[in-house]
């Protein structure tokens, strides 16, 4: 699609996604090109400037790609990882209608026909289009239930605001197990039955107040992420002279990032204390973490997008 619409023979590969995280070939030794290398930069313009022919409408379908992040806000995302073979060079995030395959092949092939690169998929098992890898709450949002002794058995809780990385530490805490290690997930002490919560957890009054703001402020999907994402997006797309906008917005991002992650890891240090070694912290520490919290979530807010 990318070569047909724009003509650009850019090399890359792509994991097959809603979400098709992109990995730009380099040269030796480098695997990878940088964020900031103009093949890259072009190649991010154009995804943000994607449009093809939807096969179930029959009409064109502008910005395909809703959302994009490069190093930057991949970091922020907590999507960067330790192997650099593994990190992709950018991520487009798409409208949930599609999802992206990889072609293959050593050269970029031109669709001749608009069917030949986007086409409705038979109903197989193999259809993946609306059931992982993207943004939207359709895709990213779905239910976890817990049963079992010390579990609060009132009904559905609709209200608490949790990601995976909550499971462990919670179910840890239910079976009386901790790791050696810091999580990045926290106990949701609201569905716990009282006598199931730790004493230190119930003596520090402030402990769902700062387990929800952190969670805002740290977690992938949380409203830090989604804001830093949508003006991510803007820079990504952005071409202006000198790449202004682009080096603008991705050091802004950068600096509050930093500055999330180091505030993320006094509210986490926290709350762990509370749930695994027995310590209670005050209201005024929690509530110090929880307006620095606030603060940065509405500088996010603030961001160009």
């Amino acid at each position: 699609m990318v070569y047909t619409q724009f003509g650009d023979s850019t090399l890359f590969s792509v994991h097959s996604d809603d979400a098709p995280t992109v990995y730009v070939n380099g040269t030796a030794p480098q695997p990878l090109r940088n964020q900031t290398d103009p093949i890259v930069r072009n190649l991010e313009r154009e995804m943000a400037g994607l449009n093809w022919l939807n096969p179930y409408t029959g009409a064109v379908e502008n910005n395909i790609m809703v959302a994009l992040a490069d190093h930057t806000e991949m970091k922020t995302l907590h999507m960067v990882t330790a192997d650099p073979f593994r990190t992709a060079t950018f991520t487009p995030f798409a409208d949930p209608d599609w999802f992206f395959f990889a072609t293959g092949g050593a050269t970029p092939a031109t669709c001749a026909m608009p069917a030949a690169c986007a086409s409705i998929p038979a109903r197989t098992s193999q259809s993946f289009a609306w059931n992982h890898g993207d943004i939207q709450d359709e895709i990213a949002s779905t239910w976890v239930g817990y049963v079992g002794q010390g579990i609060d058995q009132s009904g559905i809780d609709s209200a608490t605001w949790s990601d995976h990385t909550d499971v462990r530490p919670t179910i840890l805490e239910l079976v009386g197990l901790q790791d050696d290690y810091r999580h990045d997930g926290r106990v949701i002490s609201e569905i716990l039955q009282g006598y199931a919560r730790p004493s230190a957890l119930k003596k520090s009054g402030s402990f769902v107040a700062l387990a929800q703001i952190y969670k805002q402020v740290n977690a992938s999907f949380g409203e830090f992420a989604m804001d830093t994402l949508k003006a991510s997006t803007k820079a990504l797309a952005s071409n202006d002279a000198g790449d202004a906008t682009y080096t603008s917005i991705e050091g802004q991002i950068q600096s509050l990032t930093a500055q999330r992650d180091a505030l993320a890891a006094q509210m986490i240090g926290l709350l762990e204390g509370a749930e695994f070694k027995g310590q209670t912290f005050s209201d005024a520490q929690a509530q110090l973490l929880i307006a620095q919290g606030e603060a940065l979530l509405n500088q996010a807010k603030t961001l160009p997008h």
